[in-house]
């Protein structure tokens, strides 16, 4: 096993008690850290229900594991054989809270990002051994998607690489190791998948609930099982190539984000945060049913994965 003995966790919003709930399930002793006292207050009962699902989901577990919630980041991070960042996405944040993190952790840390497509080497730049930093991107909910992107910056060392591959791989998830793009892989196929979404819903070619149940019971039901390229040897290059050769010219490559999105936003419709996006919810009620289907259908879906 290459759990890190002592994992520090800066960030306790969105994806911060799913992380240390994993790691801290697998034998590692977590401080999760905010300056916001409030938000490290929610962030407990987050870790709990993250904990839960990950016994639901029989996931790997070790002894010795804990959580303790930090409103110091030194404290949070003194000793720690791994950092993971996962504050909000501004450059000049991540780049003040790294330097931190140079100054407190131990010269043979790692120093890992969770961010979702700021470029590593330039979250690495001003600091005086980047070789150490890495991006460690997982996906939401952090304890239920199985999967996290490895991207090293142009100068970070390959043995950091190797060591939070073998971590990923220690506490039962697939690391994806990329060159640094912008949005990294994940985020660029998803984008791509949403912008050509919006488009035939902006269009009028069909209304957001079906094309939800196309998504969901077409492309994302194959794929889930498939894999990308997997599929193009069961469809045959020949068949891609014919259809590709006249509708990717048809796809939608606009560089601006659609007014069906943009309109809601500038109206203060956020999503399920604001009761009202692509959907309306009646109160929070709402939303916490809604949030604990997709949680109860994710675990669902990933036990069955695991059994293939």
């Amino acid at each position: 096993m290459t759990i890190p003995k002592t994992t520090a966790v800066i960030g306790a919003g969105t994806m911060g008690p799913g992380i240390a709930a994993t790691l801290s399930r697998c034998g590692s002793t977590v401080r999760l850290n905010d300056i916001d006292a409030g938000v490290l207050e929610r962030a407990k009962a987050g870790t709990e229900l993250a904990s839960q699902i990950l016994g639901r989901l029989d996931a790997p577990e070790a002894p010795g594991g804990s959580v303790s919630f930090e409103l110091d980041v030194d404290a949070a991070c003194e000793g720690a054989d791994l950092v993971i960042e996962a504050v909000p996405e501004r450059l000049d944040l991540k780049r003040e809270i790294f330097a931190t993190f140079e100054r407190v952790v131990a010269s043979d840390a790692v120093l890992a990002t969770n961010t979702s497509g700021i470029p590593v080497t330039d979250i690495a730049a001003h600091l005086a051994h980047p070789e150490r930093v890495i991006g460690m991107h997982w996906s939401n909910p952090p304890h239920v998607i199985p999967m996290i992107e490895v991207v090293p910056g142009e100068r970070t060392s390959p043995a950091v690489v190797d060591q939070l591959v073998a971590t990923i791989k220690a506490f039962g998830f697939s690391p994806v190791v990329e060159k640094e793009v912008p949005g990294f892989v994940e985020n660029r196929i998803l984008y791509a998948i949403l912008r050509e979404c919006v488009s035939l819903v902006e269009r009028g070619v069909v209304t957001q609930a079906d094309m939800d149940t196309a998504v969901k019971w077409g492309i994302g039901y194959k794929l889930a099982v498939i894999g990308p390229m997997r599929l193009l040897d069961m469809a045959g290059l020949d068949i891609y190539q014919s259809v590709a050769s006249y509708l990717n010219k048809d796809l939608c490559n606009d560089a601006e984000v659609s007014p069906l999105v943009t309109d809601r936003t500038g109206a203060g419709k956020l999503g399920m945060k604001t009761l009202g996006g692509m959907y309306e919810y009646a109160d929070q009620d709402d939303v916490n049913a809604n949030r604990s289907r997709i949680a109860a259908g994710l675990v669902a879906v990933r036990k069955t994965l695991q059994a293939l």
